[in-house]
């Protein structure tokens, strides 16, 4: 089997794409990998704190390579970082690079090309997927998602921090994608089949900051204790 990684935000698709990659039997996922913003501990675009991410991959037993970048890095630092990244990961034989994205082709064309440089192809485990039968299947699985980010242009600040149920859909205005494809709204998913244990949280605060409503999602007390307890047993 090859060895890949997927990109990862914590978020339904990169999610239902680790799942699809996890059901074909192909590959071997060797890590998921993130990029997040230095001096904030939180996940770059869409907010979420990197403790959250961090209790998230332990319970879907999976390693977690993070990629520092600086607050509103440019994409030539972006592309840089990432790159020394994957330039290190091919190097200990990671053969492709697995995303989650549906439809945008742009989008697909520009992590082609970045990745071509470093010698590594893309896959595209859920591309062409149908958004709004994708979030009724992800709902339908018994996965547990939150909005932790939504569009200030598109969307009411009540929508971050919304369960992702199934009444969700429905509720989002005209125009919007279902599964938010066109950035319309970030998610959080803390449950659901290939999980060891939930993520428990809590919520804080919404904030508007760079055109988005962003729901701070807290590590409970428990969750704390149960992540320090995992580091000190080498889980």
């Amino acid at each position: 089997m090859s060895k890949i990684l997927v990109s990862w935000s914590g978020g339904k698709d990169s999610l239902v794409a680790l799942m699809e990659l996890l059901r074909a039997g192909k590959h071997e996922i060797a890590g998921l990998l993130t990029c997040v913003t230095e001096g904030y501990d939180r996940v770059s675009i869409h907010g979420g704190r990197r403790s959250l991410l961090e209790r998230q991959a332990a319970s879907l037993g999976i390693a977690l390579f993070q990629v520092s970048i600086p607050k509103d890095a440019t994409n030539e630092i972006y592309e840089r970082r990432m790159t020394e990244a994957l330039r290190e990961h091919k190097a200990q034989g990671v053969e492709a690079v697995a995303f989650g994205d549906l439809f945008l082709e742009d989008v697909r064309g520009y992590r082609e090309r970045l990745l071509e440089h470093v010698g590594l192809p893309c896959i595209f485990p859920v591309w062409g997927w149908d958004t709004s039968l994708h979030i009724e299947n992800f709902v339908r699985l018994g996965f547990k998602a939150v909005v932790v980010a939504a569009d200030a242009t598109k969307l009411d600040a009540d929508f971050a921090g919304t369960l992702i149920d199934e009444d969700f859909v429905g509720r989002l205005p005209a125009g919007v994608d279902p599964c938010g494809e066109r950035g319309e709204f970030h998610t959080f998913v803390f449950d659901g089949a290939l999980f060891r244990f939930p993520v428990k949280l809590t919520h804080g605060e919404t904030v508007l900051r760079d055109g988005y409503f962003y729901r701070d999602l807290i590590e409970t007390f428990e969750d704390r204790q149960a992540a320090a307890s995992d580091s000190r047993s080498g889980d």
